[in-house]
This record gives C-alpha cells, sequence and structure tokens, in this order.
C-alpha cells in the first residue's frame, strides 16, 4: 500500500511539473509572436520596402502586358524597306547613298524601330495628340482606297459643272474710263464735268487727281469691285456703252464713268474647265466618302460625356 502511495504521489508531481512547463512554453511562445508583429508591423511602415513592392508590382504589370517573345524581338529589314531608303536619300541628295551612308540608313530604321517598340511597350503612345492625328490620317487614306471607284465620265463632269456652275463661272470682263470727283462735290459740280467730257474736254483735266487709275481696260470685274468697292462693280454693269454717266458712287467718292467695252460673265464648256471639274469631283466624293465611313464607324460606340456645360453629341 505504502508503494502504491509512492507511486500515486509522483505521478501527481510529474502532472504538475508538466502542466508548469506547459504553461511557461505557451507564454513564451505568445510573448514571441507578440515581438515578431510589432517587427512587422515596424518593418511595412520602411518606405524602402514600399518602392520595392511598387517595383515588382510594375514589372509584373509589364511582363503581363506587354510580353515579349522570340517574334516580338524580331526585327526583319525587307528589300522594300531598304528601297524606300535608297528612293528618300536620292530623292533628298540626288544621288544614290553610298555603302557606308546605306548601312547607317538602315541602322537609323533599326534603331528608331527599336524604340517605337519599347515606347509603345510602355505605353508612350497614348492619349498624344500627334499620333492620334498620323494614325486618324493612315486611317482615312485606307477609307478613300476602298472608296475609290472609276473614273468619272463626261456625263458626270458635266452634270456636276451644272449644278456648281457659281464654282467655274468666268467673271465678266470691262473696260471702262473714269473721272473722279469727291463726296462734297454737289449735283450742279457733277453735272458740269459731265456736259464738259460728252463735249469732248480732256478728262484728265476734269474732276480731282486721286490714286484710282483713270483708264481700266479688260479688267474682270471682281478686280473692279476690289479696286472701287462692290456696290461701283455693279453699277457700271448697268451703265450705257460709250457715254459719260454717273454719278457712280464708291467707297472714295463720285466718279463720272464712261463704258467702252463689256463682256458679261458666262459658264465655261466642260473642255475648258474638265479639269478643274474633275479634281472638284473628286474631292467632293473623297470627302463624303469619309464622311460616311465616320457615321459608319461612329454608330458602332457608345459616346458618354460626362463633363458638364458640353452640349450633347450623342445624335449627331
Amino acid at each position: 500500500m505504502e508503494l502504491t502511495h509512492l507511486v500515486h504521489a509522483e505521478l501527481i508531481s510529474c502532472q504538475s511539473i508538466d502542466r508548469r512547463l506547459r504553461g511557461r512554453a505557451m507564454g513564451s511562445a505568445v510573448l514571441l509572436c507578440v515581438e515578431l508583429d510589432l517587427q512587422i508591423k515596424s518593418v511595412l511602415k520602411e518606405p524602402v520596402l514600399h518602392f520595392l513592392l511598387i517595383g515588382v508590382a510594375i514589372f509584373v504589370a509589364y511582363a503581363l502586358i506587354a510580353p515579349r517573345g522570340k517574334e516580338g524581338a524580331r526585327i526583319v529589314v525587307t528589300q522594300g524597306v531598304v528601297d524606300a531608303l535608297v528612293r528618300e536619300h536620292q530623292a533628298r541628295w540626288q544621288r544614290p547613298p553610298a555603302e557606308q551612308e546605306l548601312a547607317g540608313l538602315v541602322e537609323a530604321y533599326v534603331r528608331d524601330e527599336i524604340m517605337y517598340r519599347e515606347g509603345t511597350a510602355l505605353g508612350l503612345d497614348r492619349d498624344d495628340p500627334v499620333i492620334k492625328r498620323r494614325v486618324r490620317q493612315k486611317l482615312d487614306v485606307i477609307a478613300e482606297e476602298q472608296s475609290a471607284r472609276d473614273a468619272p465620265t463626261d456625263a458626270d463632269l458635266a452634270a456636276y459643272l451644272a449644278q456648281h456652275a457659281d464654282r467655274f463661272t468666268r467673271p465678266g470682263m470691262i473696260s471702262f474710263e473714269q473721272i473722279y470727283l469727291p463726296s462734297t462735290a454737289t449735283a450742279t459740280e457733277v453735272e458740269a464735268a459731265r456736259v464738259s467730257a460728252v463735249r469732248g474736254a480732256d478728262p484728265a483735266r476734269l474732276g480731282q487727281p486721286s490714286m484710282l487709275p483713270p483708264r481700266v481696260e479688260n479688267a474682270p470685274l471682281d478686280l473692279a469691285a476690289r479696286d472701287f468697292g462692290s456696290g461701283f462693280a455693279v453699277d457700271i454693269v448697268k451703265l450705257p456703252l460709250n457715254e459719260w454717266a454717273g454719278p457712280v458712287r464708291s467707297g472714295f467718292g463720285q466718279h463720272l464713268v464712261r463704258v467702252t467695252a463689256r463682256t458679261p460673265s458666262v459658264v465655261p464648256p466642260l473642255a475648258d474647265v474638265r479639269q478643274a471639274v474633275a479634281r472638284e469631283w473628286e474631292n467632293e466624293r473623297r470627302v463624303a466618302s469619309l464622311s460616311e465611313n465616320y457615321k459608319k464607324l461612329r454608330s458602332q460606340y457608345e459616346i458618354v460625356i460626362e463633363a458638364k456645360n458640353v452640349p450633347s453629341v450623342a445624335a449627331r
């Protein structure tokens, strides 16, 4: 019995010691975790770590957005590229490039291609108005080529000329003499000068000197309008031929005018203006084609204007 009691007491003592040891171990573990947590928080507050993480994020994003395989790192200089470089050099310097010059041209092309690829991989082409404008111009050229049709027929050009006759009308021609009178001249003075001119007096001795030409020979009406004013050009068309008449007013004053020759404006025949009509016809077709192509593309997009005080363009 005594032996049994001794063994039992020893077991109880061992269990007590074990519990105490476990308690101490757990306490040490908790203290270690608390200390480790404080160290981690301290490290996370370090700016160096922040910059390191940002750099890693940028590197990963670049690798995902612009992966580079063997094809992406391969630049092929075709014979067509070399021929274009030679033509450009010859057009500029009026001679073909020497061997060393050609090597330099090719190296410059390779350099441009490398820098372009690296820049686009970094997104440097985004939101650049110059690049956007250039890309738009290329797209317009493609749209024009796709919509190109056969050359216009004579019937097409004749119809266009008739529809836009005002663009090709040749202005009327006119020849005249004029006597300048100041705006302060009375009706009696004007009439006296007119009677003297009719009787054969020298027009140069009548009226007052001015910078305006006393005689205009075979001039377009628009030129007379430029020199004397549009109202003057309109009025002299109505005057009788070879008679002193007036006064005709201009921006300078009053004039006595004798029209010696007059040719009305006329729409020329197609044969005389075919090149000009064809050029205008082609330009109008090109503009219409670009407009139609833009409308088609625009219909595929939803336009959202988030800025305030901007007129809506959704219905355009």
